[in-house]
């Protein structure tokens, strides 16, 4: 079983873009288009005090017919953010998303923010720890 330490790692990049609760919400779609991600997590310095996502900007913006260039993010994040800790593994992970619905958790290490991964990172660990252990079965069996 995976750890989030591992995933992490696995994935490179340690990059997680955020954005101020005062930003509107075309600033932030831009900025999720600018760099292909699906989430930004509102922070004030270098607190969390929210997550937007695409399904927010669909859900709380397109379908209600507000103007994503006069809306504050303060007004469609989820402010309620879950997230998780370097030793958690990528079974708790998927039960967390699962149960909550979520696609997105923050990585804290004590206070302090070290990463972000979404379900893809999740599936691609596990798509990964499985592929190993077909290969070291198939050397078992073969000999």
């Amino acid at each position: 079983m995976k750890t989030v330490a591992e995933i992490l790692k696995a994935k490179g990049s340690s990059s997680v873009y955020s954005i101020a609760p005062s930003a509107t919400v075309f600033e932030a779609v831009k900025l999720m288009a600018e760099k292909n991600v699906g989430a930004l997590l509102v922070m004030e310095g270098d607190r969390i005090v929210g997550v937007v996502t695409e399904r927010d900007y669909a859900r709380k913006v397109v379908l209600l017919a507000r103007s994503s260039k006069d809306t504050p993010l303060r007004e469609v994040m989820t402010s309620a953010v879950i997230y998780v800790r370097p030793n958690q593994t990528s079974e708790e992970c998927m039960a967390l998303m699962t149960e909550n619905r979520v696609r997105h958790l923050p990585v804290m290490d004590g206070d302090k923010l070290v990463g972000l991964i979404s379900i893809g990172d999740i599936v691609k660990g596990i798509i990964s720890e499985q592929s190993f252990i077909i290969e070291q079965l198939q050397n078992y069996i073969a000999g």
